[in-house]
């Protein structure tokens, strides 16, 4: 049965985590009802990709678990999120469905990960990346878990690089930046210098994915022989 670990360090929290995991927290209730349809093609998409690649995987952002059932059930799956809340709703799922594959639910820092380098056959970060303080320091994590062989999934939002709805997502970041999120940061130019740097990771797939085609599924494999477990 999977439990719920309190793994961080339980020292104090900066201003923009705590902004994030009291963001999370009061979406708890109402999350799958507000954004369940709304991203369903996403997570669809992504995890088909994981299933394929098979093994074990790490949700980072599972939220109300809302995917664990989804994924096939020869896989091994542990989630993380940085919201108690949410995932005492995704302890109640895995245990309401009998989800045996999954592993374990931890609140953690996904700029933190408490795992040891290559844990991991897929990293799945789901609508994740535009919301912790530190973007960057959160894809390098990822790619730290990943075992050689393995890919890094994610399902994001693209901020547009110039025009009017770039003018549209700046005057929009101050208005949702309390709820969780932000819309003007994360232009395709900010992931390619973070794949530019990263050691070892390179983007296999970068597919538009609904709604509105402001979403993208990254597909990117670590490089180096698959450890085999």
């Amino acid at each position: 049965m999977a439990e719920i670990l309190k793994l961080d360090d339980g020292g104090q929290l900066d201003f923009d985590r705590a902004t994030v995991e009291q963001a999370y927290d009061r979406w708890a209730p109402v999350y799958d009802f507000v954004f369940g349809g709304v991203f369903s093609k996403g997570r669809k998409a992504a995890i088909q990709a994981t299933n394929k690649i098979g093994g074990r995987v790490l949700e980072v952002g599972v939220g109300t678990g809302i995917s664990l059932p989804q994924y096939a059930s020869h896989l091994r799956v542990f989630g993380t999120d940085i919201s108690e809340a949410m995932l005492h709703k995704a302890k109640r799922r895995v245990d309401n469905l009998g989800l045996k594959n999954v592993e374990g639910l931890a609140v953690m820092d996904a700029e933190k990960l408490e795992f040891p380098d290559n844990s991991f056959d897929v990293v799945m970060a789901q609508y994740v990346v535009t919301a912790v303080p530190n973007p960057e320091a959160a894809l390098g994590e990822f790619a730290r878990v990943l075992r050689p062989g393995g890919e890094l999934i994610i399902l994001t939002r693209i901020s547009a690089d110039a025009g009017m709805r770039r003018f549209i997502e700046h005057r929009l970041q101050p208005v949702v930046r309390p709820l969780g999120f932000r819309t003007a940061e994360f232009t395709w130019s900010r992931y390619a210098r973070w794949l530019a740097g990263a050691r070892e990771m390179e983007l296999v797939e970068n597919r538009l994915i609904p709604p509105l085609g402001h979403f993208s599924l990254l597909r990117i494999r670590k490089g180096g022989t698959a450890i085999v477990v």
